[in-house]
């Protein structure tokens, strides 16, 4: 172990952080001891503490079941990361992850939301109490629901959410319930059964039962229901590469997720900063705010390269079922690949849309009341609002939603045809 790194291990046991055995540990010259805390931080053997943007708040465990790498990551406090590696993400308050995991760019667990051991994921966010069982690859979506850690959503062991195509996109982010009712932590559980999977780009409604060994291809808008099996497919038919033989489902649901994202960053921005009033949690705020711009940036670059492919799959497609070609199948893709920069530009100018200003003012208004009745726990405070300002809240984001995804359709018109 070199000397600089030996000196901040010293460091941060001076300033009170317990580390059974300091020479097994490495901390890189990059990072700074500024955004370690020493109060209650547990680091075990085998540890390794990378990135100039990490951050360890008080109460967080590093190491319980297994060696951890972490690399420019903000860590709440009262984390536990068990074992694994952890890059470019943020955990907020009591979020865990245990032994193996891999939790990649892009991430965000918010309070309270864990998962057992082997679990990888990228640009997944998890709303608090989301409960991630063992073996399981989970990139590329988002899921709410659920009030507490007796009553959360779910998703069962050896689950998969399948986000990369035969024709080699991820333009495939899946909502398992949404931004704007989610944050309000009132919403029913959702349950994905083990030994399963979603094959993005998929929504699923609150209530939602999926049952074991199911692999859902569809998407779920009717809250309560429970699915027992997936679409069959009774036969084998000739693959085509490159072609898309339809593309309106998977082009909505792109643009409603970063609608959602939109309006998540809104949520923060507006409401979850009055949360964050130390230096430490200002740090982790900006960096949920990085992870989100992180996000939408992903979903903009994932959804531009399935454009990019419309104007040769038509083609293809021409060629294969010549005169029975889908008029309007065809007119979609032409859109999106002409259109697509105007689209693009579109979900930026919209990156700060705030939403409906007399709505939020007023929600905002019945929030400060909250805080100050209750204290600045974020939980207490949401879920302290009634169902009247909860849905008006929700209403208020849900225009952010609309709106975006109103613009940007404007542009394609061809996939408002039924």
């Amino acid at each position: 172990m070199d000397s600089e790194s030996m000196k901040k291990i010293e460091r941060l046991l001076q300033k009170g952080a317990t580390i059974p055995n300091p020479h097994s540990i490495q901390v890189g010259d990059e990072v700074s001891l500024d955004r370690i805390a020493g109060d209650g931080v547990v680091i075990h053997t085998g540890c390794k503490i990378l990135g100039e943007k990490t951050l360890i708040m008080p109460g967080v465990r590093l190491g319980d079941e297994g060696p951890v790498t972490v690399d420019d990551c903000q860590i709440g406090p009262n984390v536990e990361l068990k074992c694994g590696v952890f890059q470019r993400s943020a955990f907020l308050e009591k979020a865990s992850m245990g032994f193996g995991a891999q939790v990649r760019e892009g991430c965000i667990l918010e309070e309270e939301a864990n998962g057992a051991h082997a679990v990888g994921l990228k640009e997944t966010i998890l709303f608090p109490f989301v409960t991630l069982g063992s073996l399981i690859n989970f990139c590329d979506c988002l899921m709410a629901g659920g009030t507490s850690r007796r009553n959360h959503s779910e998703v069962g062991s050896s689950y998969i959410h399948f986000n990369y195509t035969p024709n080699q996109d991820k333009a495939t982010p899946s909502l398992i319930g949404d931004v704007p009712r989610g944050v309000m932590l009132n919403r029913p559980p959702i349950f994905l059964g083990g030994q399963g999977g979603l094959v993005g780009p998929v929504r699923v409604e609150y209530g939602t039962v999926i049952a074991a060994g199911v692999v859902c291809r569809k998407d779920v808008f009717e809250g309560g229901t429970l699915l027992i099996g997936g679409d069959p497919i009774d036969k084998d038919s000739k693959y085509y590469p490159g072609v898309y033989w339809y593309v309106k489902r998977p082009v909505i649901n792109n643009i409603n997720y970063i609608s959602n994202l939109i309006a998540l960053k809104q949520w923060y921005v507006e409401v979850r900063s009055q949360f964050f009033k130390g230096e430490m949690d200002r740090m982790l705020y900006e960096g949920v705010l990085e992870k989100l711009d992180m996000a939408v940036g992903e979903r903009i670059t994932r959804f531009r390269t399935l454009s990019q492919k419309m104007r040769e799959s038509a083609e293809k497609y021409r060629t294969i079922v010549k005169d029975e070609a889908n008029k309007n199948l065809l007119k979609q893709k032409q859109e999106l690949f002409e259109t697509w920069q105007e689209i693009e530009d579109t979900f930026y100018t919209n990156k700060d849309n705030s939403g409906d200003p007399a709505m939020r003012e007023a929600f905002l208004e019945e929030l400060c009341r909250n805080i100050k009745e209750i204290g600045p726990d974020y939980i207490a405070v949401i879920q302290g609002l009634d169902e009247t300002w909860s849905a008006k809240g929700s209403g208020w984001l849900q225009g952010i939603v609309d709106n975006v995804n109103r613009q940007v359709l404007h542009l394609i018109p061809s996939f408002l045809d039924r």
